[in-house]
């Protein structure tokens, strides 16, 4: 049986496992249901940097820890922003994609981010890369959220 997220309204947010039993061993749920008119919001890539950064880019601004667990809070702090700024929680994502320049950082990526996203677990993607737009950046994640919609 699917588990549902949340329901406001006719907005209806749905894990679907085809094989519920087996749930507890992903670190994000197969495929997410929407059902009824909603809101989408695109999160744009986070990485360790700060959300406001300058642009032509200023070193001291890219000064990174080495640690994934580190620059996996940073970005998740950052993406926090912009759900906050509309009102909605981790439990309204619905898609997250990962990019890592090390697929052996995952399970610490993944530890991380079930401190913020709790149980839980949208569908994702998780793709390794050479470089990320920063020098020092080893992670980036991007996100994409749904609410009820907004009539005002």
């Amino acid at each position: 049986m699917p588990c549902l997220l949340s329901q406001e309204g006719d907005l209806k947010i749905t894990a679907i496992h085809p094989d519920p039993s087996q749930a507890d061993k992903l670190p994000y749920s197969p495929s997410i249901r929407v059902q009824g008119g909603g809101d989408i919001l695109f999160i744009s890539g986070s990485t360790a940097i700060p959300l406001y950064h300058s642009h032509p880019h200023v070193h001291e601004e890219h000064e990174l820890p080495d640690d994934i667990s580190e620059q996996t809070r940073r970005a998740m702090d950052d993406i926090k922003l912009s759900l906050d700024a509309c009102g909605l929680t981790w439990n309204n994502v619905v898609k997250v994609t990962k990019y890592l320049t090390d697929m052996r950082e995952a399970d610490d990526m993944h530890a991380v981010m079930a401190e913020y996203m709790g149980d839980w677990k949208p569908a994702s993607s998780m793709v390794c890369i050479n470089n990320l737009s920063s020098p020092g950046a080893r992670i980036e994640i991007d996100m994409i959220a749904v609410a009820p919609p907004n009539d005002k």
